[in-house]
Protein backbone atom coordinates (compact mmCIF):
# COMPACT_ATOMS: atom_id res chain seq x y z
CA UNK A 1 0.00 0.00 0.00
CA UNK A 2 1.22 3.43 -0.87
CA UNK A 3 0.50 5.95 1.77
CA UNK A 4 -0.21 9.60 0.49
CA UNK A 5 2.07 12.70 2.09
CA UNK A 6 0.50 16.51 2.21
CA UNK A 7 2.93 19.37 2.80
CA UNK A 8 2.97 20.78 6.09
CA UNK A 9 5.18 24.01 7.87
CA UNK A 10 5.92 25.04 11.02
CA UNK A 11 8.82 27.59 12.70
CA UNK A 12 11.04 24.51 11.75
CA UNK A 13 10.35 24.60 8.02
CA UNK A 14 8.39 22.02 5.85
CA UNK A 15 7.34 18.40 6.12
CA UNK A 16 5.46 15.61 5.00
CA UNK A 17 2.35 14.28 7.07
CA UNK A 18 0.22 11.76 6.24
CA UNK A 19 -2.83 12.37 4.01
CA UNK A 20 -5.66 10.71 6.40
CA UNK A 21 -3.62 12.65 9.75
CA UNK A 22 -5.87 15.26 11.49
CA UNK A 23 -2.53 16.63 13.58
CA UNK A 24 -0.32 18.70 11.66
CA UNK A 25 3.78 19.60 11.55
CA UNK A 26 4.63 19.71 14.97
CA UNK A 27 2.81 16.28 15.48
CA UNK A 28 4.64 14.78 13.01
CA UNK A 29 8.21 16.21 13.74
CA UNK A 30 7.39 14.30 17.51
CA UNK A 31 5.99 11.10 16.04
CA UNK A 32 9.37 11.08 13.92
CA UNK A 33 11.83 12.28 16.86
CA UNK A 34 10.45 9.79 18.93
CA UNK A 35 10.13 6.18 17.69
CA UNK A 36 10.83 5.08 21.27
CA UNK A 37 8.70 2.59 22.86
CA UNK A 38 5.62 2.43 20.97
CA UNK A 39 3.60 3.15 24.17
CA UNK A 40 1.01 6.23 23.98
CA UNK A 41 -0.28 8.58 26.15
CA UNK A 42 -3.24 7.15 27.84
CA UNK A 43 -6.67 7.55 26.91
CA UNK A 44 -7.62 8.83 30.13
CA UNK A 45 -5.25 12.03 30.04
CA UNK A 46 -6.00 12.93 26.48
CA UNK A 47 -9.61 12.93 27.71
CA UNK A 48 -8.42 15.08 30.52
CA UNK A 49 -6.32 17.28 28.52
CA UNK A 50 -9.53 17.89 25.96
CA UNK A 51 -11.78 18.66 29.10
CA UNK A 52 -9.17 21.71 30.10
CA UNK A 53 -9.36 22.85 26.49
CA UNK A 54 -13.11 22.70 26.33
CA UNK A 55 -13.52 24.31 29.55
CA UNK A 56 -10.91 27.35 28.84
CA UNK A 57 -12.16 27.81 25.59
CA UNK A 58 -15.77 28.54 26.66
CA UNK A 59 -14.03 30.94 29.94
CA UNK A 60 -12.41 32.94 27.68
CA UNK A 61 -15.08 33.42 25.23
CA UNK A 62 -16.90 34.65 28.24
CA UNK A 63 -14.13 36.79 29.57
CA UNK A 64 -14.13 38.41 25.54
CA UNK A 65 -10.72 36.90 24.60
CA UNK A 66 -12.22 34.75 22.41
CA UNK A 67 -14.89 34.85 19.80
CA UNK A 68 -18.08 32.73 21.10
CA UNK A 69 -18.41 31.12 17.40
CA UNK A 70 -14.46 29.62 17.69
CA UNK A 71 -15.20 28.93 21.51
CA UNK A 72 -17.91 26.78 21.28
CA UNK A 73 -16.35 24.96 17.80
CA UNK A 74 -13.63 24.16 20.10
CA UNK A 75 -15.50 23.15 23.38
CA UNK A 76 -17.78 20.79 20.76
CA UNK A 77 -14.60 18.88 18.97
CA UNK A 78 -12.86 18.56 22.07
CA UNK A 79 -15.43 17.30 24.02
CA UNK A 80 -15.83 14.60 20.91
CA UNK A 81 -12.34 13.92 21.89
CA UNK A 82 -12.66 13.30 25.53
CA UNK A 83 -15.66 11.02 24.74
CA UNK A 84 -13.41 9.14 22.71
CA UNK A 85 -13.81 10.27 19.02
CA UNK A 86 -10.42 10.01 16.81
CA UNK A 87 -8.47 8.26 19.20
CA UNK A 88 -6.71 7.07 16.62
CA UNK A 89 -5.18 10.59 16.25
CA UNK A 90 -2.58 10.45 19.25
CA UNK A 91 0.33 8.48 18.40
CA UNK A 92 3.02 10.89 20.11
CA UNK A 93 5.74 8.12 22.34
CA UNK A 94 4.84 8.73 26.13
CA UNK A 95 9.04 9.34 26.38
CA UNK A 96 9.18 12.32 23.67
CA UNK A 97 9.53 16.10 25.62
CA UNK A 98 9.96 15.69 29.01
CA UNK A 99 7.12 18.70 29.30
CA UNK A 100 4.95 16.75 27.15
CA UNK A 101 4.52 19.76 24.60
CA UNK A 102 4.30 17.68 21.65
CA UNK A 103 1.28 16.13 23.30
CA UNK A 104 0.03 19.06 23.91
CA UNK A 105 0.45 20.59 20.33
CA UNK A 106 -0.97 16.96 18.89
CA UNK A 107 -4.12 17.78 20.82
CA UNK A 108 -4.47 21.52 19.92
CA UNK A 109 -3.88 20.82 16.24
CA UNK A 110 -6.78 17.71 16.34
CA UNK A 111 -9.01 19.74 18.02
CA UNK A 112 -8.16 22.39 15.16
CA UNK A 113 -8.93 19.84 12.23
CA UNK A 114 -11.50 18.51 14.29
CA UNK A 115 -13.16 22.04 14.16
CA UNK A 116 -12.61 22.27 10.46
CA UNK A 117 -14.59 19.04 9.88
CA UNK A 118 -17.36 19.72 12.29
CA UNK A 119 -18.39 23.28 11.44
CA UNK A 120 -16.37 24.47 8.70
CA UNK A 121 -14.60 27.20 11.04
CA UNK A 122 -10.59 27.86 10.85
CA UNK A 123 -9.12 28.26 14.48
CA UNK A 124 -5.33 28.03 14.59
CA UNK A 125 -3.89 25.37 16.81
CA UNK A 126 -1.63 27.94 18.95
CA UNK A 127 -3.76 31.17 18.68
CA UNK A 128 -6.72 30.07 19.55
CA UNK A 129 -7.37 26.26 20.72
CA UNK A 130 -4.10 26.81 23.14
CA UNK A 131 -5.06 30.39 24.17
CA UNK A 132 -4.53 31.40 27.56
CA UNK A 133 -2.37 28.05 27.92
CA UNK A 134 0.92 26.47 28.33
CA UNK A 135 2.19 23.33 28.00
CA UNK A 136 3.95 23.69 31.01
CA UNK A 137 0.11 24.13 33.46
CA UNK A 138 -2.14 22.30 31.02
CA UNK A 139 -0.23 18.85 31.46
CA UNK A 140 0.13 18.60 34.71
CA UNK A 141 -3.27 19.53 35.72
CA UNK A 142 -4.54 17.01 33.10
CA UNK A 143 -2.62 14.49 34.85
CA UNK A 144 -3.54 15.37 38.40
CA UNK A 145 -7.67 15.77 37.21
CA UNK A 146 -6.68 12.21 35.17
CA UNK A 147 -5.57 10.60 38.14
CA UNK A 148 -8.13 12.05 40.48
CA UNK A 149 -10.80 10.53 37.95
CA UNK A 150 -9.71 7.55 38.16
CA UNK A 151 -9.22 7.11 41.82
CA UNK A 152 -12.74 8.34 42.87
CA UNK A 153 -14.69 6.56 40.05
CA UNK A 154 -12.62 3.17 39.51
CA UNK A 155 -9.92 2.38 42.22
CA UNK A 156 -12.27 3.51 45.32
CA UNK A 157 -15.01 1.19 44.50
CA UNK A 158 -13.08 -1.43 43.13
CA UNK A 159 -11.62 -1.51 46.75
CA UNK A 160 -14.49 -1.54 48.66
CA UNK A 161 -15.78 -4.01 46.16
CA UNK A 162 -12.89 -5.89 47.38
CA UNK A 163 -12.96 -5.11 51.30
CA UNK A 164 -16.76 -6.08 50.80
CA UNK A 165 -16.14 -10.11 49.62
CA UNK A 166 -13.22 -10.25 51.82
CA UNK A 167 -15.85 -9.28 54.78
CA UNK A 168 -18.70 -11.90 53.36
CA UNK A 169 -16.01 -14.57 53.06
CA UNK A 170 -15.17 -13.75 57.11
CA UNK A 171 -18.08 -14.25 57.98
CA UNK A 172 -18.38 -17.90 56.68
CA UNK A 173 -15.52 -17.97 59.14
CA UNK A 174 -16.75 -16.65 62.56
CA UNK A 175 -16.93 -20.09 64.13
CA UNK A 176 -13.87 -21.93 62.74
CA UNK A 177 -10.80 -21.79 64.46
CA UNK A 178 -7.64 -22.86 62.59
CA UNK A 179 -3.40 -22.82 63.52
CA UNK A 180 -2.06 -18.69 63.54
CA UNK A 181 1.08 -18.89 62.12
CA UNK A 182 4.14 -16.54 62.81
CA UNK A 183 7.59 -16.37 60.55
CA UNK A 184 5.54 -19.42 58.47
CA UNK A 185 5.70 -21.53 61.65
CA UNK A 186 2.70 -22.56 64.01
CA UNK A 187 1.72 -19.70 66.37
CA UNK A 188 -1.44 -19.68 68.51
CA UNK A 189 -4.97 -20.12 66.94
CA UNK A 190 -7.01 -17.96 65.11
CA UNK A 191 -10.43 -17.79 63.64
CA UNK A 192 -10.83 -17.63 59.63
CA UNK A 193 -13.08 -14.46 60.42
CA UNK A 194 -10.27 -13.04 62.82
CA UNK A 195 -7.33 -13.38 59.80
CA UNK A 196 -10.00 -12.13 57.22
CA UNK A 197 -11.07 -9.25 59.02
CA UNK A 198 -7.38 -8.06 59.08
CA UNK A 199 -7.31 -8.23 55.51
CA UNK A 200 -10.19 -5.70 55.47
CA UNK A 201 -8.86 -3.39 57.95
CA UNK A 202 -5.60 -3.27 55.49
CA UNK A 203 -7.97 -2.45 52.46
CA UNK A 204 -10.06 -0.24 54.70
CA UNK A 205 -6.52 1.83 55.89
CA UNK A 206 -5.44 2.03 51.91
CA UNK A 207 -9.15 3.35 51.23
CA UNK A 208 -8.53 6.30 54.03
CA UNK A 209 -5.07 7.03 52.50
CA UNK A 210 -6.06 7.43 48.79
CA UNK A 211 -9.00 9.63 49.84
CA UNK A 212 -7.03 11.83 51.77
CA UNK A 213 -4.51 12.36 48.91
CA UNK A 214 -7.18 12.82 46.18
CA UNK A 215 -8.13 15.82 47.96
CA UNK A 216 -4.77 16.80 46.74
CA UNK A 217 -5.47 16.55 43.03
CA UNK A 218 -7.84 18.82 43.11
CA UNK A 219 -5.86 21.98 43.13
CA UNK A 220 -4.94 22.00 39.74
CA UNK A 221 -1.64 24.59 38.14
CA UNK A 222 -4.26 25.97 35.11
CA UNK A 223 -3.30 29.26 34.31
CA UNK A 224 0.29 29.77 35.94
CA UNK A 225 1.06 28.81 31.81
CA UNK A 226 4.60 29.17 31.11
CA UNK A 227 6.33 29.51 34.44
CA UNK A 228 3.68 30.06 37.03
CA UNK A 229 3.23 33.68 37.00
CA UNK A 230 0.08 33.12 34.22
CA UNK A 231 1.87 35.28 31.41
CA UNK A 232 -0.92 35.46 28.63
CA UNK A 233 -4.00 34.39 31.01
CA UNK A 234 -6.45 35.79 32.38
CA UNK A 235 -6.57 35.54 36.29
CA UNK A 236 -10.16 34.56 35.98
CA UNK A 237 -10.63 32.06 33.65
CA UNK A 238 -8.91 29.11 35.45
CA UNK A 239 -11.50 29.56 38.16
CA UNK A 240 -14.42 29.41 35.61
CA UNK A 241 -12.85 26.41 33.65
CA UNK A 242 -12.70 24.57 36.94
CA UNK A 243 -15.89 24.96 37.88
CA UNK A 244 -16.78 23.63 34.56
CA UNK A 245 -14.47 20.90 35.12
CA UNK A 246 -16.05 19.68 38.61
CA UNK A 247 -19.30 19.18 36.52
CA UNK A 248 -17.78 17.51 33.47
CA UNK A 249 -15.32 14.89 34.99
CA UNK A 250 -17.51 15.03 38.71
CA UNK A 251 -14.81 15.68 40.61
CA UNK A 252 -14.23 18.94 42.42
CA UNK A 253 -11.48 21.24 41.14
CA UNK A 254 -9.85 24.54 42.06
CA UNK A 255 -7.08 26.65 40.96
CA UNK A 256 -4.00 25.78 42.46
CA UNK A 257 -3.36 28.36 45.61
CA UNK A 258 0.31 27.82 44.14
CA UNK A 259 0.93 27.75 40.63
CA UNK A 260 4.44 27.30 40.80
CA UNK A 261 4.22 24.50 43.28
CA UNK A 262 2.42 22.13 40.78
CA UNK A 263 4.49 22.95 37.92
CA UNK A 264 8.08 22.96 39.58
CA UNK A 265 7.14 19.84 41.97
CA UNK A 266 5.27 16.76 41.17
CA UNK A 267 4.57 16.16 44.78
CA UNK A 268 1.19 14.98 44.50
CA UNK A 269 2.02 12.54 42.32
CA UNK A 270 4.74 10.97 43.97
CA UNK A 271 2.01 11.25 46.88
CA UNK A 272 -0.36 9.39 44.95
CA UNK A 273 1.77 6.49 43.86
CA UNK A 274 3.17 6.01 46.76
CA UNK A 275 -0.44 5.63 48.32
CA UNK A 276 -0.96 3.02 44.99
CA UNK A 277 2.44 1.49 46.09
CA UNK A 278 0.95 0.95 50.09
CA UNK A 279 -1.94 -0.44 48.27
CA UNK A 280 -0.09 -3.17 46.11
CA UNK A 281 1.74 -3.87 49.17
CA UNK A 282 -1.50 -4.96 51.10
CA UNK A 283 -2.45 -6.84 48.25
CA UNK A 284 0.74 -8.79 47.66
CA UNK A 285 -0.05 -9.69 51.26
CA UNK A 286 -3.87 -11.13 50.85
CA UNK A 287 -2.46 -12.86 47.26
CA UNK A 288 0.25 -14.59 48.85
CA UNK A 289 -1.69 -15.35 51.91
CA UNK A 290 -4.26 -17.07 49.91
CA UNK A 291 -1.81 -19.25 47.96
CA UNK A 292 -0.22 -20.55 50.77
CA UNK A 293 -3.86 -21.23 52.53
CA UNK A 294 -4.74 -23.21 48.86
CA UNK A 295 -1.04 -24.87 48.42
CA UNK A 296 -1.29 -28.62 47.87
CA UNK A 297 -3.85 -29.71 48.24
CA UNK A 298 -2.08 -33.06 49.66
CA UNK A 299 1.09 -31.88 50.77
CA UNK A 300 0.31 -28.29 51.35
CA UNK A 301 -1.48 -26.25 53.99
CA UNK A 302 -5.14 -27.06 52.17
CA UNK A 303 -7.29 -25.12 54.40
CA UNK A 304 -8.81 -23.37 51.39
CA UNK A 305 -10.02 -23.85 48.00
CA UNK A 306 -9.75 -21.35 45.34
CA UNK A 307 -11.76 -21.48 42.49
CA UNK A 308 -11.05 -23.55 39.54
CA UNK A 309 -10.45 -21.34 36.65
CA UNK A 310 -8.48 -23.01 33.85
CA UNK A 311 -5.88 -25.98 33.30
CA UNK A 312 -2.25 -25.11 35.47
CA UNK A 313 -0.17 -27.38 33.29
CA UNK A 314 0.88 -28.40 29.77
CA UNK A 315 2.24 -31.39 30.94
CA UNK A 316 0.46 -32.40 34.12
CA UNK A 317 -3.42 -33.73 34.15
CA UNK A 318 -5.75 -32.06 36.89
CA UNK A 319 -3.47 -29.67 38.22
CA UNK A 320 -5.19 -26.51 38.94
CA UNK A 321 -3.09 -23.35 40.14
CA UNK A 322 -4.37 -20.19 42.27
CA UNK A 323 -4.08 -18.11 38.65
CA UNK A 324 -5.67 -15.38 40.22
CA UNK A 325 -4.11 -14.61 42.97
CA UNK A 326 -0.89 -15.04 40.46
CA UNK A 327 -2.10 -12.59 38.12
CA UNK A 328 -2.81 -9.77 41.32
CA UNK A 329 1.06 -10.19 42.52
CA UNK A 330 2.29 -9.78 39.52
CA UNK A 331 0.00 -6.44 39.01
CA UNK A 332 1.48 -5.62 42.31
CA UNK A 333 5.01 -5.81 41.18
CA UNK A 334 4.47 -3.56 38.41
CA UNK A 335 2.78 -1.33 40.53
CA UNK A 336 5.47 -0.88 42.71
CA UNK A 337 7.91 -0.71 39.88
CA UNK A 338 5.72 1.97 38.33
CA UNK A 339 6.48 3.83 41.90
CA UNK A 340 10.24 3.86 41.55
CA UNK A 341 9.65 5.40 38.14
CA UNK A 342 7.52 7.96 39.44
CA UNK A 343 9.52 9.11 42.14
CA UNK A 344 12.49 9.28 39.99
CA UNK A 345 10.66 11.31 37.64
CA UNK A 346 8.76 13.59 41.07
CA UNK A 347 12.20 14.51 41.83
CA UNK A 348 13.57 15.82 37.87
CA UNK A 349 11.72 19.58 38.68
CA UNK A 350 14.62 21.77 37.51
CA UNK A 351 13.68 25.68 39.26
CA UNK A 352 10.22 26.29 37.34
CA UNK A 353 9.10 22.61 35.77
CA UNK A 354 9.39 19.08 36.17
CA UNK A 355 10.74 17.71 32.51
CA UNK A 356 9.26 13.99 33.15
CA UNK A 357 5.67 14.70 32.92
CA UNK A 358 4.59 12.06 30.45
CA UNK A 359 6.41 9.49 32.33
CA UNK A 360 4.55 10.70 35.73
CA UNK A 361 0.86 10.55 33.80
CA UNK A 362 1.42 6.97 32.49
CA UNK A 363 2.71 5.73 35.44
CA UNK A 364 0.60 6.58 37.92
CA UNK A 365 -2.88 6.07 35.86
CA UNK A 366 -1.42 2.39 34.45
CA UNK A 367 -1.02 1.78 38.35
CA UNK A 368 -4.82 3.49 39.04
CA UNK A 369 -6.04 1.22 36.32
CA UNK A 370 -4.47 -1.98 37.70
CA UNK A 371 -5.15 -2.15 41.16
CA UNK A 372 -8.81 -1.58 39.97
CA UNK A 373 -8.93 -4.47 37.50
CA UNK A 374 -6.99 -6.88 40.53
CA UNK A 375 -9.29 -5.58 43.50
CA UNK A 376 -12.09 -6.54 40.85
CA UNK A 377 -10.67 -9.82 39.70
CA UNK A 378 -9.47 -10.98 43.48
CA UNK A 379 -12.62 -10.28 44.39
CA UNK A 380 -15.55 -11.51 41.68
CA UNK A 381 -13.07 -14.43 40.53
CA UNK A 382 -11.28 -15.65 43.73
CA UNK A 383 -12.92 -14.31 46.97
CA UNK A 384 -16.50 -15.10 45.85
CA UNK A 385 -15.83 -18.85 45.31
CA UNK A 386 -13.79 -19.74 47.96
CA UNK A 387 -14.32 -22.91 50.13
CA UNK A 388 -12.63 -23.75 53.67
CA UNK A 389 -11.28 -27.52 54.61
CA UNK A 390 -12.48 -26.89 58.14
CA UNK A 391 -11.20 -30.27 58.92
CA UNK A 392 -8.35 -30.26 57.27
CA UNK A 393 -7.66 -26.76 59.35
CA UNK A 394 -9.25 -28.78 62.98
CA UNK A 395 -6.67 -31.51 62.71
CA UNK A 396 -3.68 -29.17 62.14
CA UNK A 397 -4.98 -27.00 65.10
CA UNK A 398 -5.33 -30.38 67.64
CA UNK A 399 -1.83 -31.31 66.82
CA UNK A 400 -0.46 -27.94 67.43
CA UNK A 401 2.11 -27.82 70.32
CA UNK A 402 2.37 -23.96 70.65
CA UNK A 403 -1.13 -24.14 72.28
CA UNK A 404 1.21 -24.83 75.01
CA UNK A 405 1.90 -21.26 75.60
CA UNK A 406 -1.81 -20.74 77.47
CA UNK A 407 0.20 -22.84 80.31
CA UNK A 408 2.65 -20.06 80.96
CA UNK A 409 1.15 -18.53 83.68
CA UNK A 410 0.36 -21.83 85.41
CA UNK A 411 3.71 -23.90 85.24
CA UNK A 412 5.97 -21.34 83.33
CA UNK A 413 7.98 -21.09 80.24
CA UNK A 414 10.54 -23.42 80.82
CA UNK A 415 8.30 -26.28 82.01
CA UNK A 416 6.09 -25.61 78.86
CA UNK A 417 9.18 -25.20 76.09
CA UNK A 418 9.74 -28.79 77.96
CA UNK A 419 6.48 -30.26 76.66
CA UNK A 420 6.24 -28.43 72.93
CA UNK A 421 9.54 -29.94 72.53
CA UNK A 422 8.42 -33.37 73.78
CA UNK A 423 4.97 -33.01 72.25
CA UNK A 424 6.59 -31.80 68.49
CA UNK A 425 9.35 -34.72 68.76
CA UNK A 426 7.29 -37.66 69.06
CA UNK A 427 4.12 -36.68 67.11
CA UNK A 428 1.89 -36.59 69.52
CA UNK A 429 -0.96 -34.46 71.04
CA UNK A 430 -0.24 -31.07 73.73
CA UNK A 431 -2.60 -32.60 75.72
CA UNK A 432 -1.44 -36.53 76.41
CA UNK A 433 2.07 -34.87 77.03
CA UNK A 434 0.92 -32.54 79.23
CA UNK A 435 -1.27 -34.65 81.02
CA UNK A 436 1.92 -36.74 81.60
CA UNK A 437 4.32 -33.78 82.58
CA UNK A 438 2.06 -31.56 84.87
CA UNK A 439 -0.39 -32.10 87.70
CA UNK A 440 -3.42 -30.77 86.15
CA UNK A 441 -5.95 -32.73 85.75
CA UNK A 442 -7.13 -33.73 81.79
CA UNK A 443 -10.26 -32.00 82.14
CA UNK A 444 -8.41 -29.10 83.46
CA UNK A 445 -6.04 -29.10 80.62
CA UNK A 446 -8.79 -29.18 78.35
CA UNK A 447 -10.33 -26.23 79.74
CA UNK A 448 -6.99 -24.49 79.69
CA UNK A 449 -6.34 -25.39 76.08
CA UNK A 450 -9.41 -25.21 74.30
CA UNK A 451 -8.26 -23.53 70.72
CA UNK A 452 -12.09 -21.93 71.18
CA UNK A 453 -10.99 -19.81 74.09
CA UNK A 454 -7.75 -18.97 72.99
CA UNK A 455 -8.78 -17.07 70.34
CA UNK A 456 -10.80 -14.60 72.30
CA UNK A 457 -9.02 -11.65 73.41
CA UNK A 458 -9.54 -12.00 77.69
Amino acid sequence: MTLKFRLEKDGFGELLVPVEAMYGAQTQRAVENFRISGLRMPAEFIAAMAQIKAALAEANANLGHLPKTKARAIAKAARAIAAGEYADQFPVDVFQTGSATSSNMNLNEVIAAAVKLQSQLQVHPNNDVNYGQSSNDVVPSASMLASAGVLKHRLLPAIKNLQRAVQKTARKGRRMVKTGRTHLMDAMPVTVEQEWLAWSAQLGSGIDRLQDTGKRLQALPLGGTAVGTGVNADPKAAQMACRALSKAIGVRCLPAGNAFESMAGQDHMVELSGQCNALAVTLMKIANDLRWMNSGPLTGLAELQLPALQPGSSIMPGKVNPVIAEAVAMVCAQVMGNHITVTVAGQSGSFQLNTMLPVIAYNSLQSLNLLTEACNHLADKAMAGVTFNGSKMQEALLRNPILVTALNPIIGYEQAAKIAKKAYAENRSILDVACEMTDLSRDELKAILDPAKLVRNG
